[in-house]
């Protein structure tokens, strides 16, 4: 046997120290690092419903509902305040509409003008929506209000997220 490939004491040892070394500060780092990046590898829990009213307070005409909800940004959590206009359609099902205009995102108001005291009015630049959120045409929206996911669950309502319902 050759001596060249026979392991020296001073390498050897140079190799354990090493790795005992490095073993050590990855023990030490690895609580850091998922302490620093944690909040951006949590999964985002989508879905969740918020108790807005109860069924009972929904009339045939729209009305304006207001909650607030927990928002976690990353590592910045704040309370965020939600919007919907809710009434019950001629078939007597709850109709949840968010109420951020779809043209430029101002805040449109239920028989506010006016011109157009059955509509959904757009102040900012005269946006008009129908009563089932649907965009009039000849104005400046260019799709209907988005509509929240909604259930009705021991009497009360619960809104989910607003969802995007396109067309023109």
């Amino acid at each position: 046997m050759s001596d060249k490939k026979r392991v020296s004491r001073r390498q050897f040892l140079n190799y354990t120290l090493t790795g005992v070394g490095g073993f050590m500060a990855a023990g030490m780092l690895a609580p850091m690092v998922r302490f620093a990046i944690d909040p951006v590898l949590k999964t985002k829990e989508g879905g969740d419903f918020i108790s807005v009213a109860s069924v009972d307070e929904i009339t045939n005409e729209p009305q304006r509902f207001e909650w607030t909800i927990d928002q976690v940004d990353a590592w910045y959590e704040s309370e965020v305040q939600k919007t919907a206009w809710v009434y019950r359609n001629e078939n007597d099902e709850i109709v949840a509409l968010s109420p951020i205009c779809t043209h430029l995102g101002c805040t449109v108001d239920w028989a506010s003008n006016e011109e157009y005291p059955k509509e959904f009015f757009c102040p900012c630049h005269g946006g008009r929506y129908t009563k089932d959120g649907v965009n009039v045409p000849g104005t400046p929206p260019t799709a209907p209000l988005p509509m929240f996911e909604h259930k009705v669950e021991e009497g009360m309502l619960y809104l989910g997220e607003a969802q995007e319902r396109g067309g023109a």
